[in-house]
Order: structure tokens, then C-alpha cells, then sequence
């Protein structure tokens, strides 16, 4: 064992528990005069760990800078932190929970500086945004087209297995009311309270059974059957 090993581990006994430092593992030069030793670590429940000596060499005297315990390749680690934000999905906010969305989002822009829509039917509408009436948020561009395509691609669009086999699409039904903005031409809720969507969002090339120009299959007739191998219906006359 080299000086600057025998001196990493006189130092990693004396700041570590007795017991806890195994062999020697090897040495890898960070830098030129920079050196970390590895030491194999035999606390329990660390399988897989080492000791970390970093010395710093100069004219063969050493001085230690950091002793770490760091996991090696078989060591048992903690999963990679997740944001909370990235935890959450949907259904998941429960009475009184608080998501305020991000500072940045490019979903959301200032209510003065884009519209949901053309405006149609609102009073003045830059009026009221002077005056600090409406809302101060409304969905950009970007925040459209995103949820958009996700009700578009979810169970209320076309591509469902109930919608292929629909009677008709809900742009055609008498139960879809229609919304009103940019989304419009795309999507309208559904109010049949025997569909699965009902006071959902739906896609107007969506559809189900429950569509108000369905009608149901009549079996055809039943067709004549051939006559029996022996009648039991009928009475017969035999003469001895």
C-alpha cells in the first residue's frame, strides 16, 4: 500500500465507525495532484457502496479534502427524484388541493393581449379589459391545440371502437349541445344521459349507439320451415 493510500485510510478511520472500511479498491486521478482513494464500505445495508478518500498531492504530501460514501454499479439506490408537478396526474387533486400553474406556461397568456375567440356576442370587449372586467387569464393558441388533440385522441374522439360502430357521429346528433369559441367547429358536450359521454366533451366526428338518429335492427321474418319427419300436430285417420 502506497503512502498516499496508507494515509486515505488512516484518515477515513479516524472520521468513519470501526468496523465500516474494507479493503482497499483502487485509486483513480481525478486531475493532475488530485487523487481519490476507494475504500470498500461494511456498514450494513450499504451493499454495493464504497468509501471515497480525496487527497490533493504535492512534493509526496498528501492532504485530504472530502471523505464521501458513494453507491457503486451494484449498490441499491433511491429512484430518480420526480418534481411533484410531474407527479401529479389527472384525478389525482382531491377537496381543497392547490395547483397553481407555472409562471411560464405558454398555455395561458393575459387576457388583453389575445382572446378565446373573436368575441362574438361580448359588449366591448376591449373595454372591459381596460376597466379590469373578464378574466385575467385565457387559453393561447398553444393551450387550444393542446387540448385539442388530447380530447381528439382520447375516448370521446373517432378512433374509439364505439365510435367505429356508432349509427351516427355526434356532429349529427340531436343530443350534442354546441360550444362556442375556436373549439367549436371541432367539439360540442355531450347531454344524452344514456350515453357513456354524457356532460362530456366530445369530438363531432365521435359517435355511439345512444345517437338520437339511431334505430334498431328488425330481425327479418322467419322463414317457412320444411315439413316435419313425423307430424305430432296434426290428427290422422288410419283405417285397419
Amino acid at each position: 500500500m502506497s503512502t498516499v493510500t496508507s494515509h486515505a485510510r488512516a484518515a477515513l478511520d479516524e472520521s468513519v465507525d470501526v468496523g465500516t472500511v474494507g479493503d482497499h479498491l483502487g485509486t483513480t486521478e481525478e486531475a493532475p495532484g488530485l487523487l481519490t482513494e476507494r475504500f470498500a464500505c461494511l456498514l450494513p445495508g450499504y451493499r454495493g457502496w464504497y468509501w471515497a478518500v480525496s487527497l490533493c498531492v504535492l512534493d509526496e504530501h498528501a492532504t485530504v479534502n472530502d471523505i464521501v460514501l458513494l453507491p457503486g454499479d451494484e449498490a441499491i439506490v433511491a429512484p430518480a427524484w420526480t418534481p411533484y408537478r410531474e407527479r401529479i396526474r389527472p384525478g389525482d387533486l382531491g377537496p381543497g388541493d392547490v395547483l397553481p400553474p407555472e409562471e411560464d406556461d405558454i398555455r395561458l397568456v393575459p387576457a388583453w393581449s389575445a382572446g378565446d375567440g373573436d368575441g362574438a356576442g361580448v359588449v366591448d370587449r376591449h373595454f372591459a379589459r381596460e376597466i379590469g372586467l373578464g378574466r385575467e387569464w385565457v387559453l393561447s393558441l398553444e393551450g387550444r391545440e393542446d387540448a385539442a388533440e388530447r380530447w381528439y385522441e382520447g375516448d370521446a374522439g373517432p378512433d374509439t371502437p364505439i365510435a367505429k360502430q356508432a349509427p351516427g357521429t355526434c356532429g349529427t346528433c340531436g343530443f350534442l349541445v354546441s360550444l362556442a369559441g375556436d373549439l367549436s367547429d371541432r367539439f360540442g358536450v355531450c347531454a344524452n344521459k344514456m350515453a357513456n359521454a354524457d356532460g362530456r366533451v366530445v369530438a363531432l366526428t365521435h359517435g355511439c349507439g345512444a345517437h338520437s338518429g339511431g334505430r334498431p335492427k328488425r330481425s327479418s321474418s322467419a322463414s317457412k320451415l320444411p315439413d316435419p319427419v313425423y307430424d305430432t300436430i296434426s290428427v290422422q285417420v288410419e283405417e285397419f
